[in-house]
């Protein structure tokens, strides 16, 4: 789960995949990353925390990290919260193989739409809220089109 600086999206969508696929006794690794290093070591925005929390998930104990090139050898999929990161990831991109499990996340819950999960950081609460709705929705589309087949 990759999107700017791994505070506020990616944080929330590795949170929620984490948590299905702990439900479902799934052996899936699931981990998030910032393709800027603007908020290395932090915790997610608190913001993001309390509406994690507040639907019972919890964020708290990740800390962001920034993307890097070893990330395409660790992972099968990886998912770009926008547009702009997505170039971020390709733009790494050592192979055609590397460049294959690079995905828009919203593209699992809206097949080739190419939409993008908005950016809460300056907005308010409800922009959270939406990201969260947004992010659940994926997530779940992630776990029936890629890991239960």
């Amino acid at each position: 789960m990759v999107c700017l600086g791994n505070i506020c999206r990616s944080p929330l969508a590795d949170g929620l995949l984490k948590s299905k696929v702990e439900e479902l006794g799934l052996d899936v690794k699931v981990d998030s990353a910032g393709t800027s290093n603007y908020h290395v070591g932090h915790s997610p925005d608190a913001r993001m925390r309390a509406t994690a929390r507040e639907r019972g998930i919890s964020i708290d104990e990740l800390e962001a990290r920034q993307f890097i090139v070893q990330d395409f050898d660790d992972f099968e999929l990886i998912y770009a919260m926008d547009q702009s990161n997505f170039q971020n990831i390709i733009a790494l991109a050592r192979t055609p193989e590397d460049k294959a499990k690079v995905h828009l996340i919203l593209n699992e819950s809206h097949p080739n739409k190419n939409l993008e999960v908005p950016d809460p950081y300056f907005g308010g609460d409800q922009g959270f809220i939406e990201v969260y709705e947004l992010l659940d929705e994926a997530t779940d589309a992630i776990i029936k089109n890629r890991l239960m087949q």
